[in-house]
């Protein structure tokens, strides 16, 4: 049962929970595409390539939480100058990850999995830490719930692994389940996250 739910009932909920999700949340995403543009003074999106499942690299899509200034000579400022008030809200209520349902829904990722991190760390894996690819990345994860930034790379990749080896129905949802409290609580979470980038 546990093999069928990872091949095949996994992903049909993916598809019914985040197509939901979107029906559901869609006055929400609007009034934050809209007060997005004006407060970031353009697009209100920001994308970013990540790996996948077995590394394929796909555009991660989120709300912008950070604008583009930059210094005398064009560089960007350090995150934490960018990062403006209306940014610190929507990572505060995690509402900066809601469009990452289109990859959901699209298949790049799962509403449960390992996060998606930077393609540049990919040559920086090794064999056990690169198991983390053979499941597609979560919007949320086993990490996410047992301390998010609290944790060390070394923990979190442990519980990426444990993820990988176990997945089920009842630890999706008890993953899903602690999430929405943690969110609520907004438990664990910094100002400048290195995962979420943008």
């Amino acid at each position: 049962m546990i093999l069928i739910y990872r091949k095949y009932i996994k992903r049909l909920l993916d598809i019914l929970l985040s197509f939901f999700a979107l029906i559901v949340l869609s006055p929400v995403l609007i009034l934050l595409i809209i007060i997005g543009a004006i407060a970031m003074r353009g697009n209100p999106f920001f994308t970013q390539l990540r790996p996948g499942k077995n590394e394929k690299i796909f555009k991660m899509i989120k709300f912008r939480s950070m604008n583009s200034k930059k210094d005398g000579s064009g560089e960007l400022l350090p995150d934490e100058i960018r990062l403006t008030k209306y940014g610190r809200l929507l990572r505060a209520s995690s509402l900066d990850e809601l469009p990452e349902l289109f990859n959901i829904l699209k298949g790049d990722m799962s509403i449960v999995g390992p996060r998606p991190l930077l393609v540049q760390y990919l040559p920086l894996y090794n064999e056990f830490q690169k198991r983390r690819h053979e499941v597609r990345p979560g919007l949320t994860g086993l990490a996410q719930v047992n301390g998010r930034n609290a944790t060390t790379w070394e923990e979190r990749f442990k519980f990426d692994i444990e993820y990988v080896e176990n997945v089920s129905f009842t630890r999706d949802f008890k993953i899903i389940c602690a999430t929405a409290v943690k969110v609520f609580r907004r438990d664990g979470i910094s100002q400048i996250e290195i995962f979420k980038g943008n």
